[in-house]
């Protein structure tokens, strides 16, 4: 008798018989050694709840009462045999079999883009920390905590995230009872309850059928009285139950307006994460990706191009590559540097992005001095002070990082943390330097608006 037909003979004993003909008996013994013995099952899923369920007891009957640790793991039996491509049916041979105290659906998921998945995201500083969290979460590892919070701007990537922690739970953990959907879909479907008298089906979709949460744009809540209400409570109910739950917004909980202080207290109590604007080694390794991915060969020159002009989102990448590519289909040509201005020039102006280097230009001339002046190495006051302004309004009025306004200036980004400093101690003790950048503040946005 083999080493697994001898565990069986153990399971069948202790198991109850309908378990045993459901579970265990289905398995088949791919491969067996002194170390490791591999089953296999009818499909992913099989293998995935027989596994989260009756790992440790199969474990202890393979091993038979020996002191040596045997690896048990599972695999898709993809021989066809007949024996396991069985459907179950129930009594009336209609329908296929549940799960024991599996829902009717396993989670309800909106549309997922095929392409947002964690292979897809370039990770930099901008994103790691979020990135690292949401497939902490998704791979049930809860060191950072049960809840995780991403705000962040349009375009830096937070459904690209969401939409990754559902395809991989999906891929690696079918049995996870999954909710994703947006606070719109949330007050949507809850004033289709409401309507219905079906509130004790709404409730217990959240408060008992759910194993993850992920709740996109919670930012749109904003004055949602009902809608809040049934969120706190149920985020009561799975906080409670050590649930997993994932939330993105425009603007970190403290700044969401008309926001409930209780759901704000909740929405608070997890990791709180920021994606910001993509840095300029990050925007390179995202442009480089993204033509590969449509078979665009772009120089290393160009590739820098366009990553010191493309200092927004993540989309503006997206559709610049992909206009490039189409210029280079209808010209039948290879790419050049003509070639990218002009489909730049479609995507950004120059004249209306606020960027380091055109607060930098700007206040230049406000001081008037050059640019040139700005970038050269003089400690003069009169030159000195202008720059460490534009600095701080820099960072003030834009998204990118400080090693990004550092190279707008020629610096590293600690003289942008000094000159940010200098700044802030003489707006707090100077009544003159406040008014001063706040009245260049306000022609930037005037202008630049």
């Amino acid at each position: 008798m083999t080493r697994w037909q001898q565990a069986k003979e153990i399971l069948k004993e202790s198991l109850p018989a309908s378990t045993f003909s459901l579970w265990i008996e289905p398995l088949r013994c791919a491969r067996a050694t002194d170390e490791t013995v591999v089953l296999e099952g009818p499909d992913r899923f099989f293998c995935s709840w027989v596994q989260e369920n009756y790992l440790e007891r199969i474990q202890r009957a393979v091993q038979g009462g020996g002191e040596q640790t045997i690896a048990v793991s599972f695999a898709v039996d993809t021989s066809g045999s007949p024996s396991m491509v069985k459907v179950p049916v129930d009594s009336e041979g209609a329908s296929q079999m549940r799960l024991p105290s599996m829902p009717l659906k396993c989670g309800n998921v909106r549309t997922l883009h095929p392409r947002y998945t964690f292979d897809e995201f370039m990770v930099g500083e901008c994103n790691a920390l979020a990135r690292n969290a949401c497939e902490s979460l998704a791979n049930g590892d809860t060191a950072l905590g049960r809840f995780l919070y991403i705000g962040g701007g349009t375009g830096l990537g937070k459904s690209h995230l969401s939409h990754a922690v559902a395809h991989h739970v999906i891929d690696h953990y079918p049995q996870t009872r999954l909710q994703y959907l947006t606070a719109r879909q949330l007050t949507s479907e809850l004033v289709k309850a409401l309507k219905s008298n079906a509130m004790e089906r709404f409730k217990d979709r959240f408060h008992n059928q759910c194993d993850i949460l992920l709740l996109d744009d919670v930012h749109t809540l904003t004055g949602r009285v009902k809608t809040q209400e049934e969120l706190e409570a149920a985020l009561d109910v799975l906080m409670e139950t050590g649930k997993r739950i994932i939330f993105t917004g425009a603007m970190p909980p403290k700044d969401i307006p008309n926001m409930d202080a209780r759901v704000r207290s909740r929405l608070s109590a997890g990791l709180i994460t920021q994606l910001n604007s993509p840095d300029l080694e990050t925007r390179i390794r995202i442009i480089t990706h993204k033509a590969k991915g449509k078979n665009l060969e772009l120089p290393e020159g160009l590739v820098q191009y366009m990553a010191e002009q493309l200092t927004g989102d993540i989309r503006q990448i997206e559709s610049a590559v992909v206009g490039l590519k189409a210029k280079c289909s209808l010209n039948r040509a290879l790419p050049d540097l003509d070639m990218v201005r002009e489909v730049l020039a479609s995507i950004i102006s120059q004249e209306n992005t606020l960027t380091a280097e055109v607060i930098r230009d700007f206040l230049a001339r406000q001081f008037k001095i050059s640019s040139e002046e700005m970038l050269s190495k003089s400690r003069k006051r009169n030159i000195a002070f202008p720059r460490q302004i534009s600095m701080y309004l820099s960072r003030k009025m834009t998204d990118q990082p400080l090693a990004d306004i550092g190279r707008a200036f020629n610096r590293d980004h600690s003289t942008v943390v000094h000159a940010i400093r200098v700044i802030t101690d003489s707006i707090a003790r100077s009544a003159s330097v406040r008014g001063q950048v706040e009245l260049l503040s306000k022609r930037l946005q005037q202008k630049y608006r």
